[in-house]
């Protein structure tokens, strides 16, 4: 029987070949618009709908922090430095704070590496109640809206919980002087501690240049149905696979790893990149969090992302249309993944790649330098400008206090 279905799956994959094989040069001329709100929005120009202070702050808290270890100008989290720079040279950037409607505070809280390049949160709390302190002293601007008027880049993998273990993200919750801010941050799962109404969600930082430098012609079939790289166990702390990505990687491994329609190793060659351009789809198993480089190079190679992650929160998804450029597989129903993706027609493949190969769709995925229109560095400030006028209760009445500085972990409170 398993056989059988495994002959029948080629066929049909063999068939999705054909067509796509005869409309590969079309398709490569072609791209469809977004139509409706979520394109419009896309292509939205913050320049002139809002203005951001940027606060001036010792060099400790950004600049010297980045001077230590240079490897955070290129891991996944780099999108605080990129911002912090685009934003000293951007139109929105105001000197007169009494004209803004948003005030930045350039903390550099995931550029703590491990030898290994892994980000360390243990000193960010302290080092962002030190940056609040100072600016709350120093400026006034704090103090009227005790931050409801500001925004932070906090892209760790539990944002402002500050904390890499979930269990231990979620007892910490987010940092108390953050409670009333927007965070900008990558992660992104609904009814989560670690994810507050308001916030931002983005995509993870990834080197354009380096992208870029692997295109392939794109008129060269996709002859690859399913392909993925990357680990399925997390052998040192979840050896069977449960925790990990939720065990969705686990349960992709050990349902496909020797099915002929699916492409999926450990392994990452060196034509990883070219790889991803010759497939329909790329998994994303992402468990609970956005910030996995594999959902930006899925979008950027066109290689339509297969999103397994309950109650996720993708990036920008008030601006891009996930649902209409990606399938959905719920975690559950990951044994049953060949069956979905060869149950999905060629026009609905053909539609999902049109509109992956729209320059606006890939641009918001990025943060090049020097910045472009439409890129992520402006989907940020599109977000931002779309959430004013600030609402009245954003200011506090003479003499009232809504946080509490001495509430935290004892550990959070000790001088930075």
């Amino acid at each position: 029987m398993e056989a059988k279905m495994w002959i029948l799956a080629l066929l049909l994959l063999s068939l999705l070949f054909d067509g796509i094989g005869v409309r590969a040069a079309e398709l490569s001329r072609k791209t469809e618009r977004i139509s409706g709100s979520a394109g419009d929005v896309l292509e939205d120009d913050p320049v002139g709908r809002l203005k951001v202070f940027v606060y001036e702050l010792p060099s400790k808290y950004n600049k010297k922090i980045l001077q230590k270890d240079p490897r955070c100008l290129t891991h996944m989290f780099a999108a605080e430095i990129f911002m912090h720079r685009f934003l000293l040279s951007s139109p929105v950037r105001t000197l007169n704070a009494e004209e803004a409607d948003w005030f930045y505070t350039p903390v550099y809280s995931t550029c703590d590496l491990t030898p290994n390049g892994l980000p360390l949160p243990f000193k960010s709390p302290r080092m962002m109640r030190s940056a609040i302190q100072l600016i709350s002293t120093n400026w006034p601007y704090w103090n009227r809206t005790e931050g409801a008027d500001h925004f932070f880049v906090v892209p760790h993998d539990f944002g402002a919980c500050f904390h890499y273990q979930e269990e231990k993200a979620i007892d910490r919750g987010i940092l108390h002087l953050l409670q009333r801010a927007t965070l900008v941050q990558t992660f992104g799962q609904r009814n989560h501690v670690c994810l507050k109404d308001g916030s931002i969600t983005i995509p993870p930082y990834a080197p354009p240049q380096k992208m870029q430098a692997h295109l392939i012609p794109p008129d060269i079939p996709r002859s690859i149905f399913v392909y993925f790289r990357g680990l399925f166990y997390d052998v040192g702390n979840d050896p069977e696979g449960g925790y990990y990505a939720r065990g969705a990687r686990a349960s992709v491994w050990e349902n496909f790893k020797n099915n002929p329609l699916f492409d999926i190793s450990t392994e990452h060659p060196t034509t990883y990149y070219e790889d991803m351009q010759r497939a329909v789809f790329c998994l994303c198993p992402l468990g609970w969090a956005p910030w996995s480089p594999r959902l930006v190079e899925a979008v950027i190679f066109g290689c339509i992302p297969v999103v397994i992650a309950d109650d996720i929160v993708l990036p920008f998804a008030d601006a891009i249309p996930w649902e209409e450029i990606g399938v959905f597989v719920a975690e559950k129903d990951v044994p049953k993944l060949d069956a979905i993706l060869t149950s999905i027609p060629t026009e609905v493949i053909l539609r999902k790649q049109r509109l992956l190969a729209n320059p606006s769709m890939k641009q918001a995925m990025l943060f090049p330098q020097p910045a472009q229109p439409g890129d992520a560095f402006h989907q940020i400030l599109n977000g931002l400008a779309r959430k004013l006028p600030h609402h009245e209760n954003c200011f506090l009445k003479p003499g009232e206090k809504i946080l509490n500085w001495t509430t935290g972990p004892v550990g959070d409170l000790k001088p930075w």
